[in-house]
């Protein structure tokens, strides 16, 4: 008998999937069940799974897909690697919005297991911005680590007397992933879009485009003692 919805999954082509970076991957699906796939209704999505079928990452972006009944399409799907680098599966399906993940009717899922590889392989990948700002000694170990984890902009704490518009930049041991503020002094993978910004004359990024950004008290920079402070 005839399903309503129906999925059946043809060719696949996988990106190399860095830690936390935008990826595309090409799939072939075909529209197997009676409903039309249309009027912005259904996507493509996906899970981040551990190698024991654990949810890393549920509800991931979303792709537009249109077919007919027995049509076959083609989607660009935009996937989001998890963080940190390491072993996942990956597992794509169609999405019912506002109703149900295909999958949840017996639907076969398209999976796959991925090694993710680190965000960035070295320092010729980033961009930094200190300003007049003075890093301590390990500044550079600390925001490379954690651009290789994922994150796409890192910046810290400042050290000393801070004028006002700096006191939420006190350091400290705390470790604040996608924090409220903009990231001082910062560390940026390149080709990463972010707005540029200035707080107290340091330059500071907001990243865009839902980049992941990381605030570590631990990285610290120090304005220099002749600088002057407002």
């Amino acid at each position: 008998m005839p399903r309503p919805l129906g999925v059946h999954w043809r060719t696949r082509e996988l990106p190399r999937f860095r830690a936390g970076a935008l990826a595309v991957a090409r799939i072939e699906l075909e529209n197997a069940g009676t409903t039309p796939w249309r009027d912005g209704r259904f996507t493509v999505s996906y899970h981040w799974l551990d190698e024991r079928g654990n949810a890393i990452v549920w509800d991931g972006l979303r792709t537009q897909v249109e077919a007919q009944p027995g049509d076959a399409t083609i989607v660009e799907a935009s996937i989001r690697a998890p963080m940190p680098p390491g072993r996942y599966r990956l597992s794509i399906d169609v999405v019912d919005e506002g109703r149900f993940w295909f999958g949840e009717l017996g639907e076969q899922t398209l999976d796959a297991d991925v090694d993710v590889t680190p965000r960035i392989e070295g320092e010729a990948e980033t961009e930094v911005r200190l300003g007049d700002a003075e890093p301590a000694d390990d500044w550079r170990q600390r925001v490379l680590a954690a651009h290789r984890e994922g994150f796409a902009v890192v910046g810290g704490s400042v050290e000393g007397r801070r004028p006002r518009e700096l006191e939420p930049y006190a350091p400290g041991p705390g470790r604040v992933p996608n924090f409220e503020h903009p990231i001082v002094c910062p560390s940026v993978v390149r080709g990463i879009d972010v707005d540029w910004t200035e707080i107290a004359g340091l330059p500071a990024a907001v990243p865009l485009a839902g980049e992941p950004s990381l605030y570590d008290g631990r990285i610290t920079v120090r304005l220099p003692s002749g600088r002057r402070r407002g």
